[in-house]
Formats: structure tokens, C-alpha cells, sequence
């Protein structure tokens, strides 16, 4: 179901060196850098920021390159935020790093960043070559942090915490306090190797990975990030920008699709394909959202992902009868919903993750060996089916001029 791409593009043991770091300037702040994205998630408020607190955050990343570069949000904060020590290493086990790699980010040249109210900040590169699918472990610490603080609520994976700056140290004594979420932290990117590009997934609950299984990596994006390492594909860096609850039309749990597009997806370096698979949130709140106020919904994604010069897959919603909000009213929209995705011809290339996850007796429900116990999350094993799913080749829009 891929479409011509002239409608498409339309409308560190990780060898990060322990050389003398060598910084050189950033661009502003906001300012996306050469370099494909090889981690990424959405930010959004999480609560309320503590002075002197370190994060000690484990992120896993997708495509392999050198000269790292990570950015932190500030995005939901009502004041500025300051991180005055940022380190890099590569995880050991548990908040313990590899010995001789963890080492110093800088900003600008400096090794402090002050971060506005509403704005990111990209770090200079870090020398040092990163592989693919690489535990990466990022160390902040924020000496006067108050008010909201921005990060991503469920991150599936296990982080640590401290009292005090303790970025520097790669042992994993001091870092006792273990987290589930991710502070400020929103993006890693490296330069990739030549023509290397990055899909972005825009999604909810089950692409940020709800029900799978939490520190192995076994998001749906996770998956078919595994999957593009393996192959000659040019599409190699995969950005997970899920966020639980989330809704294309309205904000509430983050702001809605339509609202982060710019932020989570369009800015981040190296995107040729936005990945869209989001609705069912819209469909069982029973807010009186109709099928055709999604689908302009939609429709108005896919336009502004063409206008960026980039191409968009659309995902159908999946079954869901068993979850408490399920109906035969939010069913029918949500089948007028997924016809318009099969058929419209509006998207560059369709996964059909509904005929992929529900079950042959009855197509409203979800396969019980994917069902990840709620009737609505697959679990490990629908994840992967999902990826498995996914036609690669939709994902570069090269392949396809």
C-alpha cells in the first residue's frame, strides 16, 4: 500500500574514547543538529523539580554513530533550569557504568547549562564512536531546580537518583534511589553514517511500551529497531514519542498528537518517516468524538508531515473489546476510523496492526497470546508482532523516488 513518494515529500563497551574531551559550539537552543536521532521520547509534566537532585537515567539506544549529542527540555518548566554537571557513560549493571567511559557533556563550551522556560538545549559532540542498540547512560544534576519539572512519566526502564552531584562517579554506590521515569532528558543523537536516516513513532500507551516488559527493551518500536539493524535499510534510528493516554484531538495525558508533532517528531534530527499510530484513546473516552473529526485529524498530521518534507505511515487502531470503556458505538468508530486508514489512500504506506493483533473468532477482540492482560496492551509477544509487521521498505522514502 506505499504510495509515490513525489505526494510523499510534497505538502559507551562503547568506544567513546577517554580522550581529552574537545568540545566545540552548539547550535541555539532548539536548533536541531546534523545527525540522525538514535534515542528519543516525549516529554510532558511530570511534577514538581527538587534543588541539588542528580538523575542517573538509562536509555537504550537504535542506530550507531560517533560524535553523540543529547537534548534537555525545560519545555513544561514556569522558570529556567540550570544543570551544572552532565555526564555520558555506558551502564555496567544496575546505576554502575563500564569503567573509562563515562565522560563530561558540554555546552556551548561550558560545562553548565542554563535551559529558558519553554526550550531545549542540545549539548556539543561528544568524540567517540557509539554502537547501535547501546545502553547509554546519562547523568544530570540540577543545584537549584524548582517548579515543574519536565520528563516522560513511564519510561519502562529502571533509573537512579541521588542527593547532590554525583555525575562525575561511575560506580554505582551513591546512586541508590531508583526511578521509573526520565528527567529533562529527551533526545540522543549521533552522526550516522552517510545517507542514514530515522523514523519517529507518534503514538500512546502501547507504543510507549505499557505491559511489555519493563528494562528489556521490548517496546514495539524496540523490536523494529532490531530488526532495521539487521537489514541494508537506510532507515536505521527509531525515536520511540509515545505517551501514555495520549489523543490526537484533545490534550490531557501530554498535549495531544496534533499539538507535540513540531516538538516530539518534526525537530528531531535525521527524520524521514513519522510513524502514526494513535486514536483509540479519542474513541473510548466517549467525549463525543466522531470518526470524521479523527480522520481530519489525521488528515491534518499527514499534511504538515508532507509539508515537512517527510513521509508518514498510518497504523490502524487496534481491537479492544474487553476494556472497560469498550462499546458498540466506540467499535463502529473505530472501524469507519480504520477504513479511512486502509483505504483513503491519504498515508504513504498503512501497517494494519488491527488484522495483525485480533483475534480470527471475533475481530473486535484482541488475540488472547497477544493480550497483555487488560484487553487493549499486547504484551512481549504482540509487541514483536507489530514490528514484524512493519514493511521496512515504507520507512525510507529514498527507496521509493
Amino acid at each position: 500500500m506505499t504510495r509515490r513518494i513525489t505526494r510523499a515529500c510534497r505538502l559507551l563497551v562503547v568506544t567513546l574514547t577517554a580522550a581529552v574531551l574537545q568540545a566545540t559550539p552548539a547550535p541555539a537552543a532548539d536548533s536541531p543538529p546534523d545527525g540522525v536521532i538514535t534515542w528519543g521520547t516525549s516529554a510532558d509534566r511530570i511534577g514538581d523539580a527538587a534543588a541539588d537532585r542528580g538523575y542517573r537515567m538509562v536509555v537504550h539506544t537504535s542506530v550507531a554513530g560517533r560524535d553523540l549529542r543529547i537534548r534537555l527540555s525545560n519545555a513544561f518548566g514556569d522558570r529556567p533550569v540550570t544543570f551544572d554537571s552532565v555526564y555520558a557513560g555506558i551502564q555496567q549493571e544496575g546505576a554502575e557504568l563500564v569503567r573509562g567511559t563515562n565522560r563530561q557533556l558540554t555546552f556551548d563550551g561550558s560545562r553548565s547549562a542554563t535551559v529558558p522556560a519553554g526550550a531545549t538545549v542540545y549539548s556539543d559532540p561528544l568524540p567517540g564512536k557509539l554502537p547501535a542498540q547501546s545502553d547509554l547512560v546519562v547523568s544530570i544534576h540540577t543545584p537549584d531546580a524548582a517548579g515543574p519539572i519536565t520528563g516522560h512519566w513511564m519510561a519502562m526502564q529502571t533509573s537512579y537518583a541521588t542527593e547532590g552531584d554525583r555525575t562525575a562517579e561511575e560506580s554505582g554506590a551513591h546512586w541508590t534511589d531508583t526511578i521509573g521515569s526520565w528527567f529533562y532528558l529527551d533526545a540522543v543523537s549521533v552522526r550516522a553514517a552517510a545517507h542514514t536516516g530515522a523514523v519517529v513513532a507518534l503514538g500512546d500507551s502501547i507504543t510507549d511500551g505499557w505491559q511489555s516488559t519493563t528494562d528489556l527493551n521490548r517496546r514495539w518500536p524496540d523490536y523494529l529497531a532490531r530488526r532495521l539493524q539487521r537489514t541494508d535499510n537506510a532507515v536505521k534510528g527509531v525515536a520511540n514519542e509515545g505517551i501514555a493516554g495520549n489523543k490526537v484531538l484533545a490534550d490531557g495525558a501530554g498535549l495531544s498528537a496534533l499539538n507535540r508533532l513540531d516538538r516530539d517528531v518534526l525537530s528531531q534530527p535525521g527524520v524521514r518517516t513519522v510513524f502514526l499510530f494513535e486514536g483509540v484513546n479519542d474513541i473510548k473516552a466517549h467525549t463525543g468524538v466522531t470518526a470524521q473529526e479523527l480522520i481530519d485529524g489525521y488528515r491534518e498530521i499527514v499534511d504538515r508531515v508532507h509539508e515537512a518534507g517527510k513521509c508518514v505511515v498510518g497504523a490502524t487502531v487496534a481491537p479492544f473489546k474487553g476494556w472497560p470503556e469498550w462499546d458498540p458505538a466506540a467499535e463502529a468508530v473505530r472501524q469507519e476510523v480504520n477504513q479511512f486508514i486502509r483505504n483513503s489512500g491519504e498515508f504513504d504506506a498503512v501497517t494494519d496492526f488491527d488484522r495483525i493483533l485480533r483475534s480470527p473468532y471475533d475481530h473486535e477482540r484482541m488475540l488472547p497470546s497477544f493480550d497483555g492482560g487488560d484487553h487493549i496492551h499486547p504484551n512481549d509477544k504482540g509487541m514483536q508482532a507489530m514490528a514484524d509487521a512493519v514493511d521496512l521498505g515504507s520507512l525510507d522514502c529514498t527507496s521509493r523516488r
